[in-house]
């Protein structure tokens, strides 16, 4: 005896309100990113694939959302892809043509990447991991695609440091140190400051792909705090990250500032139009509480702003 099964369609009450996201997270997959003369990088990418939900329809296709998924990841890994951004691309423009009563697809992805680099003192072989962050938005007027990296560094407070340059300072010129030794040394030895470990995340958004290269983010992210961190460190390089990050200390503030500037400098190329997001965060360790600063801005904007 067949049973039929209950049309679940029909059963939910009529809705006249639309959605402006209805999708599925979470989704797994292995991606591989082609390079020039390198081996692929291999990913193990999380997405989230969301479509907008006009009013008067119940609701989306949701195995249709996986099929889209399935579908392009399969391409992405069996044929070349060298930008991650595009895969998303891709998938947010199948996503809008498969579902013909949306007006819009967004597609985001994050994956751990591995970087290789020897350690800044001892030049010892190790490995660091950062977050790649990218998204796609396709509509009828194009498709608009976002990357990005999350990374971690160290930063050093000014005002801690200075109050202990203050007191350094009074205690030599006590001992009967004259005053120009006492600001040569004070110039050469930074004194301690409270640190903290700092999350940097910058993306770059813009009309089709963004012609940014994924390493140079990561690179202006990690640069902008006060030193690198790495996940080997022996005496000297311990010695190498702690000096450095007291002689380059920054506010939270400054982070962010610091990634404004290199971007200028760096990504001068992109149209006015392209959208820049900077994000710094600090785990304070002298404070309950944590420190954020944020913007989010065009390139022409940032331009004018640089140029006052």
């Amino acid at each position: 005896m067949s049973h039929q099964l209950p049309d679940v369609q029909a059963n939910r009450p009529d809705v006249t309100v639309g959605l402006s996201q209805v999708g599925v997270t979470g989704v797994e997959k292995l991606v591989k990113i082609a390079r020039n003369g390198k081996r692929p990088l291999v990913l193990m990418a999380e997405f989230e694939v969301f479509v907008d939900l006009p009013g008067g329809r119940k609701g989306i296709d949701m195995s249709r959302n996986m099929q889209v998924i399935d579908e392009i990841l399969e391409e992405a890994v069996s044929e070349p892809a060298y930008r991650v951004e595009d895969v998303c691309g891709d998938a947010a423009e199948r996503l809008l043509a498969k579902h013909d009563y949306t007006s819009s697809a967004e597609v985001h992805m994050e994956a751990e990447l591995i970087l290789k680099e020897d350690t800044p003192a001892s030049g010892l072989a190790t490995q660091s991991s950062v977050d790649i962050i990218a998204s796609a938005t396709a509509t009828d007027e194009g498709t608009r695609e976002e990357i990005g990296a999350r990374v971690v560094g160290m930063t050093v407070c000014p005002c801690s440091q200075g109050m202990s340059a203050s007191r350094a300072r009074e205690t030599l010129l006590d001992l009967g140190v004259d005053e120009e030794t006492t600001e040569e040394f004070l110039e050469a030895v930074p004194q301690p400051g409270h640190s903290q470990r700092g999350h940097a995340t910058l993306t770059v958004a813009s009309e089709g792909s963004p012609d940014v290269d994924l390493i140079d983010v990561v690179d202006i992210a990690r640069d902008a705090m006060s030193a690198r961190i790495y996940n080997l460190a022996k005496r000297p390089d311990e010695d190498h990250m702690t000096y450095h990050a007291h002689a380059n200390a920054k506010f939270v503030e400054d982070c962010v500032r610091s990634m404004a500037e290199s971007v200028v400098d760096e990504f001068d190329h992109l149209p006015d139009d392209a959208v820049v997001h900077m994000k710094q965060s600090n785990d304070e360790s002298i404070h309950q509480h944590n420190a954020h600063a944020e913007r989010e801005l065009t390139m022409g904007q940032l331009r004018e702003e640089l140029q006052l």
